[in-house]
C-alpha cells in the first residue's frame, strides 16, 4: 500500500493491490473493455517499439480491446499482424473490423502454429483462464514459436497476491515456477517486471525474455 500526506486526508494517496485491480476492470481501450493493469499498457508499448514484431498470439480475447490496443501500436510501427485466441466470440464490431487482427475462436489447443511458419519476429501473450492447467499447456505448446530477443508474456500472476492462488490451482506462478528450470533460453526479464517497483506488474514474473 502506498500512502503520503497522512496529515491532510483530502490529499492522501491510498493504492492497493486491490484497489488497481478493482480499478483495472474499468479500464477502456477507445470505448471498448480493456481489462489490463495500467503499469502493463505502458510497457507493452514499450516492448512493442523496441522487439518489432510481425505476429503477435495472444491466448485470451474477451472484448477485444487488449487486441485493439496492440493493433494500434503495430500501426504505429508499420509492421505486424495479431492471432487472437478465445473460445467464444465477444469481442466488439470496431476491433473486429481492424485490418491487423485475426480471429480464432476454437481455443489454444486447436490453434495450428503452422499459421506462423512464415513470421520471423514472433511474440506471445498467455492471458487464458489462468488456470494453472491452461497456463502451462500454453507454455508447452507456444513457447517455441518465440523469437530470440523476443517475449513470451504470461499475464495475471498477481492472482496469488489478491489470495485467489488456491482458485487456481495455483494459477500462472506455479506454471512460470516450473516451466523456467526446463526451458533455460528464457529468462525473467526484471526490466519490466520492476520497473515501477519489485513485481508492481498485474505480470509477476510474467515478462519472459528469450535470450537463446
Amino acid at each position: 500500500m502506498i500512502r503520503l500526506n497522512k496529515k491532510n486526508e483530502d490529499e492522501a494517496v491510498n493504492v492497493t493491490v486491490k484497489s488497481i485491480d478493482k480499478g483495472h476492470h474499468n479500464v477502456t481501450y477507445r470505448g471498448v473493455k480493456a481489462i489490463r493493469c495500467p503499469f502493463d499498457y505502458v510497457m507493452y508499448q514499450m516492448i512493442i517499439s523496441e522487439v518489432k514484431p510481425d505476429l503477435i498470439i495472444e491466448v485470451g480475447t474477451r472484448k477485444g480491446g487488449g487486441a485493439y490496443y496492440l493493433a494500434d501500436l503495430l500501426d504505429s510501427i508499420g509492421n505486424g499482424v495479431i492471432h487472437t485466441i478465445d473460445i467464444v466470440d465477444e469481442v466488439e464490431q470496431e476491433v473486429k473490423e481492424h485490418k491487423r487482427i485475426r480471429f480464432f475462436t476454437d481455443g489454444w489447443a486447436n490453434y495450428d502454429i503452422n499459421l506462423a511458419k512464415d513470421f520471423n519476429k514472433i511474440l506471445i501473450i498467455e492471458d487464458a483462464s489462468h488456470m494453472y492447467e491452461d497456463t502451462t499447456g500454453v507454455l508447452n505448446k507456444f513457447h517455441s514459436l518465440v523469437s530470440k530477443d523476443s517475449y513470451l508474456i504470461v499475464e495475471d500472476g498477481i492472482i496469488n497476491e489478491l489470495g485467489l492462488e488456491k482458485k487456481y490451482n495455483g494459477g500462472p506462478l506455479r506454471a512460470i515456477r516450473e516451466f523456467l528450470p526446463k526451458h533455460p533460453e528464457y529468462i525473467v526479464d526484471r526490466r519490466w517486471c520492476d520497473m515501477f517497483g519489485k513485481n508492481a506488474t498485474f505480470n509477476v514474473n510474467g515478462y519472459l525474455r528469450k535470450i537463446k
